[in-house]
C-alpha cells in the first residue's frame, strides 16, 4: 500500500463516473444527520462521492479513499476536503491488511472481470471470499469482491451505499453474494430505475443500501424509480422501515419487486398445491453447439449450391422462425423457402465423406474463412463433425421477448445453442407437457427463474428452465391445438391465458379467482418491468 505522493504506473479502471444526484443522495441516506462518521471509499475514481461530501457540507469524523489508478487517484487527492486521507493501491489489499473499521462505506465499485486481474489482485480477492468462507470463482466480477470487503470492514453498527450492476439480482455468480447480504445485514434496501443510469453502456444499475444493527431481524424492501433525478426529492426516512422478509431459500431477489402477499403467495403454491416443475418431466439440455452458427445453419440456395441435400438436416434456430407452440414439417418448409437459415449441416468423418466435391468444397471454404480454428472446432478429430447430433421432442427458446416459449417439435427439427432441447422422461405425453406451460404461474415463475438483459429479453439457461412450475394434467392436451390455432392468428396471449388458466390452473389444480390473479398479476408485473427496458 502506498499514499498518494507514492504513486504507481499501474492502471486499471472498471468504472463509470457516478451521477452526482445518486452520489447525494446515497451520503444522504448513510450519514443521515451524524457528524463522527467513519467512512470508506474503496474505489473512489476522481472523487464524485468526496465532492458531494464537501458540496453537502456533511460532518464526518474522517473519511478514507482508496484508488487503484495513479492518475485518478491524484484528482481526488487535489479535492479539498478536510481529514481525507487518499490510497493509491488495489482495495483488496488494503481490505486484508487493515486494521481499521468504519461506520459507512460507500461508493461505485468498478465492474471489472476476473480474467482482467493480475495474479495479485487474484489472490487478495480470494483471501477476502475465503474469510467469509464463499467460493471465488473465473466467473466473479470485481464488484462482488468489492462489495464483500467492504463489509467486512465495518463495525459492530454499519452501513454501506453501493452503485452495482443490477445483476445482482438474479446472476448465478452473484447468488453466494446474495445469501451472504441476507445473513449479514439485518436491513437491505433496492433502488432501481426504469430509465438507465447510464444509457451509454446499456448497464442497469441499482443502489443497494445495506445496514447492520444487531437486531436480529433480516427485511428487505425494493423501490423503483423513473429515473436519477427522482433522488432528489426522495425522503430517505422511507428506507429506514422495509417490510418484507428475507427467505433464505429463494436464490434470486426479482421476488422483492413484489408485495409481500404475492412473495408469500409464490413461496407456498407449489407446496400447497402439489405443483411439480418441468425438470419431474424433461430433462432441458442446450441446443446443439456447432461452434460457428453462421456457418453449419444455411439456407436452402446454399444446400443446393454446393449439393449438401445429403448433410442437410431440417433444423430451427430462432424463434421468429416459430409463430406458435407446434412446430411442424409444413412450418420447416415454408421457413426454408423464405431462404431463412432451415438445414444443419451434419457432415461425417472426412474419411466417410467419399470424395464428395460440394462437402469439400464447403469445408475447404470454411477453413479458408478460419472457422476451423474456433476455440470449438479447434479441438475436434475433424473440425467439421458437429458434437452431440439429438433430437428433441421440443424446444424452449432460450431467449425471449414478450413471453416464454416451449414448443412441440413436430417437425423433428434438430436446433442450435439459441434454443434448448427438451428431452421428456419415460412414459411423459410431450404434447401435455407443452399444452401445460401455457399459464400465468409457469410464465410467471419462467420470470422469477430467468434473468433479463438490456433490450428487455428474458433468457433462462437449462437448469433455471426445469425449475419453473408446470401444472401438468393429462386433459391439458386437449387445450394443445386450441393453443396453437389462437397463436398462428395472433391472438394476444392475455387472451390465451384466460382460457387456458380455467382449465389448468382452476380446473386442475383448484386455484380460486384470487389465487389466478394473483398468478397473472404478478407476471404482468414482472414481464413489464423487463420490458420496459426495451424503452
Amino acid at each position: 500500500m502506498k499514499l498518494i505522493k507514492d504513486t504507481s504506473a499501474e492502471k486499471l479502471r472498471g468504472g463509470f463516473y457516478t451521477p452526482k444526484p445518486i452520489a447525494a443522495f446515497i451520503l444522504k441516506w448513510g450519514i443521515d444527520g451524524s457528524a463522527s462518521y467513519d467512512i470508506l471509499e474503496p474505489s473512489c475514481g476522481s472523487g464524485v462521492f468526496l465532492e458531494q461530501l464537501k458540496e453537502q457540507n456533511h460532518k464526518f469524523n474522517k473519511v478514507t479513499a482508496i484508488e487503484f489508478d495513479e492518475e485518478e487517484a491524484g484528482k481526488a487527492d487535489n479535492i479539498d476536503l478536510g481529514n481525507k486521507s487518499v490510497i493509491n493501491c488495489d482495495f483488496h489489499l488494503y481490505c486484508n491488511i487493515t486494521s481499521e473499521r468504519f461506520d459507512f462505506v460507500v461508493g461505485n465499485p468498478p465492474y471489472i472481470r476476473y480474467q482482467y486481474f493480475d495474479e495479485k489482485q487474484q489472490k487478495e480477492a480470494d483471501k477476502i471470499f475465503n474469510r467469509v468462507r464463499l467460493k471465488y470463482t473465473k466467473l466473479t466480477n470485481a464488484w462482488v469482491s468489492f462489495v464483500v470487503g467492504s463489509s467486512l470492514l465495518l463495525k459492530e453498527i454499519g452501513k454501506i451505499g453501493f452503485v452495482v450492476p443490477a445483476e445482482i439480482l438474479q446472476v448465478s455468480y452473484a447468488q453466494q453474494l446474495r445469501e451472504f447480504l441476507a445473513r449479514f445485514y439485518n436491513k437491505i434496501n433496492i433502488i432501481s430505475f426504469k430509465k438507465l443510469v447510464f444509457p451509454d453502456i446499456q448497464q442497469e444499475v441499482v443502489l443497494l443500501l445495506c445496514e447492520k444493527n444487531a437486531s436480529g431481524t433480516h427485511l428487505i424492501e425494493h423501490l423503483e424509480l423513473t429515473d436519477s433525478s427522482e433522488l432528489e426529492t426522495l425522503d430517505v426516512s422511507k428506507l429506514q422501515s422495509p417490510r418484507k422478509q428475507i427467505d433464505f431459500k429463494s436464490n434470486k431477489w426479482t421476488f422483492y419487486f413484489l408485495e409481500q402477499e404475492e412473495i408469500d403467495f409464490l413461496e407456498t403454491v407449489a407446496q400447497g398445491k402439489s405443483i411439480p416443475n418441468i425438470g419431474d418431466y424433461a430433462n432441458v439440455e442446450v441446443g446443439i453447439t456447432t461452434g460457428a452458427n453462421y456457418y453449419f445453419t444455411v439456407s436452402l440456395p446454399v444446400v443446393e449450391g454446393y449439393k449438401l441435400q445429403e448433410y442437410a438436416k431440417p433444423m430451427v434456430g430462432r424463434s421468429v422462425q416459430v409463430n406458435s407452440v407446434v412446430f411442424n414439417e409444413e412450418d420447416w418448409k415454408r421457413n426454408r423457402l423464405t431462404k431463412a437459415k432451415a438445414h444443419l449441416l451434419i457432415f461425417p468423418s472426412k474419411q466417410k465423406l467419399n470424395g464428395h466435391k460440394g462437402a469439400n468444397s464447403y469445408i475447404s471454404m470454411g477453413e479458408s474463412m478460419g472457422v476451423n480454428k474456433g476455440y470449438k472446432t479447434g479441438i475436434r478429430d475433424d473440425w467439421f463433425v458437429v458434437p452431440s447430433i439429438k433430437i428433441s421432442e421440443a424446444l424452449f427458446v432460450r431467449r425471449s421477448n414478450f413471453f416464454p416459449k416451449l414448443i412441440l417439435n413436430d417437425a423433428g427439427a434438430y436446433t442450435t445453442d439459441t434454443m434448448h432441447r427438451v428431452f421428456v422422461k419415460q412414459g411423459v405425453n410431450i404434447s401435455v407437457v407443452v399444452a401445460s406451460f401455457y399459464n400465468s404461474l409457469s410464465l410467471a415463475f419462467s420470470e422469477i427463474s430467468g434473468r433479463s438483459y438490456g433490450g428487455g429479453v428474458l433468457e433462462l439457461m437449462p437448469s433455471e428452465t426445469e425449475k419453473i412450475l408446470l401444472p401438468y394434467k393429462v386433459k391439458n392436451e386437449t387445450l394443445l391445438h386450441q393453443i396453437d390455432q389462437m397463436m398462428r392468428s395472433k391472438k394476444n396471449i392475455n387472451e390465451i391465458l384466460k382460457i387456458t388458466n380455467e382449465q389448468i390452473l382452476k380446473k386442475g389444480y383448484g386455484f380460486t379467482d384470487r389465487e389466478v390473479n394473483l398468478a397473472d398479476n404478478i407476471w404482468k408485473k414482472l414481464s413489464q418491468r423487463r420490458l420496459n427496458r426495451s424503452k
